[in-house]
């Protein structure tokens, strides 16, 4: 009966509220991702994972537009059909090259990525490896699999190695960078711990590709060992949306033939790969925007270290830990009352006690924005005590 679903919804919404974690999109107004308005009031964005500046790039825009106005707005098709171009081939080409892979295989989002991956890798009788932490499309494509998934305590590579079945066929996943807590995974010691056990490894790179060493290589920067499957996404770092898989000329073959999110998906528009190639280039020659992102992170650093909610990453996501959920909150409408946006992040996308403000640094911040920031974490810190981790 329709009655019955109509009160599943009516009472999932109401614990939800209930319990003060309701979630609601806002729309935001004009702006170019450092700043933007909403209902009359202007914002420093310090919550988008636009982490090299290239979302708000005149350069990528112009670049975008060219290719709009040379090959149309969309594919029309899936990649199968007539939905891949020679912009697709040439991003193909210019990625695995860079990345050092046979192929790279286009798909909608990291979200789609990794569960095309687990869905059409896994059969029943092989063993899931994961870190504890990874993102939610990995958790929950390993769960509906008929793998036998199991998590490692994160970071932990005794705990991992201590999960290793002999003989059984074994997926070991770990993201780079966590996006809640911003720190970044041993990844050369995972893959040489799984190499010495024969396990097939992946690394899902979203938040590192771009971002991660001088070249911006991300997770390979870290490394002189490469995973067997590396997942790169297109809507940080590169500034636009999309992901790729790169791998092997036979792992690529074997998706093509069965990760149905690419075979009955539409591919993303040849424009849209052009641009992509675009962002890859600028990524790769214009080292001031990881240059600027050191010297914001470090001038936070300098500014908030002194205070108990913070965190220390390598990266240009800053978790403020305050562990109550309601002072959380508080903190997020106090900055927004400041001119300052940041999300807060509640359970359950991070565990309890754990709540927090997911702040990001971005190349198109200025040092003044930085300041506006460290000004309004200190007198903050006087009124709302954050818990003890």
């Amino acid at each position: 009966m329709k009655q019955a679903f109509d009160s599943r919804i009516e009472q999932a919404i109401s614990l939800r509220q209930q319990q003060g974690l309701l979630r609601r999109t806002q729309a935001i107004g004009d702006g170019n991702h450092r700043k933007f308005a909403l209902n009359g009031e202007r914002f420093i964005n310090f919550s988008s994972n636009d982490y090299l500046g290239l979302a708000a790039s005149e350069e990528l825009a112009l670049a975008y537009q060219q290719a709009i106005a040379k090959y149309g707005s969309g594919s029309g098709a899936s990649p199968l059909v007539t939905g891949y171009s020679t912009s697709h081939a040439n991003l193909d080409s210019a990625l695995s090259e860079w990345l050092g892979y046979d192929n790279a295989i286009f798909f909608s989002s990291g979200f789609a990525a990794n569960q095309a991956l687990l869905f059409s890798l896994l059969e029943k009788g092989d063993l899931l490896l994961q870190d504890r932490l990874n993102h939610a499309s990995l958790m929950e494509a390993g769960m509906l699999s008929p793998a036998t998934m199991k998590r490692y305590r994160h970071g932990d590579l005794s705990h991992l190695a201590s999960l290793f079945v002999p003989s059984t066929p074994t997926f070991a996943v770990t993201e780079s960078v966590f996006s809640m807590d911003g720190d970044i995974a041993p990844v050369d010691e995972f893959i040489q711990q799984c190499q010495l056990a024969n396990v097939m490894t992946m690394v899902d790179d979203a938040h590192g590709i771009g971002v991660l060493g001088d070249d911006g290589l991300g997770a390979l920067s870290q490394c002189q060992r490469k995973p067997d499957i590396l997942v790169v996404t297109f809507g940080k770092a590169f500034g636009l949306n999309g992901a790729a898989v790169l791998c092997s000329k036979a792992m690529s073959e074997y998706l093509t033939q069965f990760a149905r999110h690419y075979i009955y998906s539409t591919a993303f528009s040849a424009a849209h790969a052009s641009a992509l190639l675009t962002a890859l280039t600028m990524i790769q020659t214009q080292v001031w925007r990881r240059e600027k992102l050191s010297e914001l992170g470090a001038m936070f650093r300098e500014g908030v270290a002194h205070l108990p909610a913070y965190v220390e990453t390598q990266t240009p996501i800053k978790p403020w830990v305050m562990g109550d959920e309601v002072n959380t909150l508080a903190l997020c409408s106090e900055l927004k009352s400041n001119g300052i946006w940041t999300t807060a992040i509640r359970p359950p996308t991070v565990a309890k006690d754990t709540a927090r403000l997911r702040i990001t640094l971005s190349a198109t911040h200025t040092s003044s924005d930085i300041s506006a920031l460290v000004n309004c974490l200190e007198e903050s810190a006087k009124e709302l005590p954050c818990q003890k981790r």
